[in-house]
């Protein structure tokens, strides 16, 4: 298996792993048991889209931003996936922003456990 979908399929797991974390949490966010995998594609997709053009936003407006572009990145992916999807259910603005930093850290520490355990090769640096 490339590189390339070693590291497509731990980004889908990481957002997978922090999606449910977040559902598990937090009450009122839900994700439909059908609609699961459509939900974690969608964010992800949302997230490889949004990321470079909010770093380059960020870059040239609010520099100071840049250190929380990846909050911001999963922020925008959880307000999209809900407006666009039916299987996830938010549940207000409260649960939108705490569900930002558990999907966020629930991704971050699959990030970094994923490629150790399991795709081993992604911790080799790129030849």
């Amino acid at each position: 298996m490339s590189r390339r979908i070693k590291s497509a399929l731990a980004l889908l797991a990481g957002n997978a792993i922090g999606l449910l974390l977040a559902s598990l949490l937090l009450t009122g966010f839900s994700i439909k048991p059908v609609s699961f995998i459509v939900v974690v594609i969608v964010f992800t997709l949302v997230q490889v889209v949004a990321e470079p053009l909010i770093l380059k936003i960020g870059e040239k407006n609010v520099p100071a931003l840049k250190g929380g572009i990846a909050l911001v990145v999963t922020f925008v992916g959880l307000l999209v996936t809900d407006l666009v999807t039916a299987g996830l259910t938010v549940g207000g603005i409260s649960n939108l922003l705490a569900a930002t930093l558990l999907v966020w850290l629930g991704a971050l520490i699959a990030g970094i456990v994923l490629p150790i355990y399991v795709f081993t090769e992604l911790r080799e640096p790129r030849k």
